[in-house]
């Protein structure tokens, strides 16, 4: 088979074939997926690697949800073998129906548990979390934008955020953390954010009016209140944080320890007298994505980028979203 006819059939993707360390990640030549109907094929520019990265690529997820999360992760192989649920690129080729979209386009989406950002091609749904990039946003910038920020957006729209409302965000420095507080600063919110001291002063450069560094303060151990939590570093569960959450106000749980707490939400609710959110936000769209790249294209809102890898240092960039310490965004440039 001509090399030009071999190249057009394959691409180089990251792919895993087991569960286990981010060693288990390799780059390997595998079929280039053909776009079907409503489908678009994209050339991907960059891609995050985040946290649901690493939990579908080592199974380590909350205490008593293995089997709940099999259908989409796998029971003993992995289900999806290419990562990446975000990622820019531009549009190589559509399928049957699609409209708003065409070659040579370029453009943002989050590809929710179908993944496949971490190759040189994925299929992109065109009625799926997608907008165009704006043209004087890098491909890495933007792909900073989907993961956290759609995320923490979602969340945020599950209460009330706006002037006069205190909202407390743990994990503050991380990747939906970050957008977290510029989006309810945003909006007119007073934030504090919880995070190590060496990222206080990148935390009030987004908008925090005050820090408190974990290292040296327990905030569950203050009498300060909120209206709003913003949960996004799994060591501020309700039991911790509900006497600080006020009469009205919510508890959003990003990151949910367990089973229990995942199901315990609406209980907790009726119990305590403010809404708790645990791990379902409202689901994210593609007004959102837009509203957000429209935001950091104007300079109103930043995405945060820890570090860049290469696509053959896919294991480097595992290894640094392993640490647990990343602040903001991890992004793979493809090639």
């Amino acid at each position: 088979m001509p090399s030009t006819t071999r190249d057009a059939l394959t691409m180089r993707a990251a792919v895993i074939d087991r569960f286990g360390p981010p060693s288990v990640v390799r780059v390997s030549d595998v079929a280039r997926p053909v776009p079907g109907p409503g489908e678009m094929l994209v050339r991907v520019h960059a891609a995050d690697v985040s946290i649901a990265d690493h939990r579908m690529r080592s199974r380590e997820v909350p205490r008593g949800m293995g089997l709940f999360v099999a259908p989409t992760l796998g029971l003993r192989t992995p289900k999806v073998r290419v990562l990446g649920m975000a990622l820019a690129g531009v549009v190589e080729a559509v399928g049957e129906g699609v409209t708003g979209y065409a070659p040579g386009e370029e453009l943002v989406a989050s590809n929710g548990s179908r993944m496949g950002g971490h190759a040189q091609y994925a299929i992109v749904r065109a009625d799926g979390v997608v907008a165009p990039k704006p043209a004087g946003l890098s491909f890495e910038e933007a792909a900073a934008v989907p993961f956290g920020g759609v995320t923490a957006a979602a969340f945020l729209r599950a209460t009330t955020v706006g002037p006069g409302t205190d909202v407390l965000v743990n994990g503050a420095s991380g990747a939906v953390g970050t957008w977290a507080v510029q989006l309810a600063a945003r909006a007119g919110a007073r934030v504090v954010g919880v995070c190590s001291g060496a990222n206080a002063d990148l935390v009030r450069s987004l908008g925090a009016v005050d820090v408190i560094d974990y290292t040296r303060d327990d905030f569950t151990s203050g009498d300060a209140r909120y209206d709003v939590i913003v949960e996004c570093a799994g060591t501020a569960p309700f039991a911790k944080v509900r006497h600080l959450i006020r009469p009205g106000g919510a508890l959003l749980e990003v990151i949910v320890v367990s089973m229990g707490a995942l199901l315990a939400g609406p209980w907790q609710t009726r119990r305590a007298g403010f809404r708790v959110v645990a791990g379902n936000p409202p689901k994210p769209d593609r007004s959102t994505l837009a509203d957000l790249l429209e935001g950091v294209a104007s300079g109103e809102l930043r995405p945060v980028v820890d570090s860049t890898y290469d696509l053959d240092d896919i294991v480097a960039a595992h290894e640094r979203v392993a640490t647990g310490h990343k602040v903001g965004n991890v992004i793979l440039r493809i090639a």
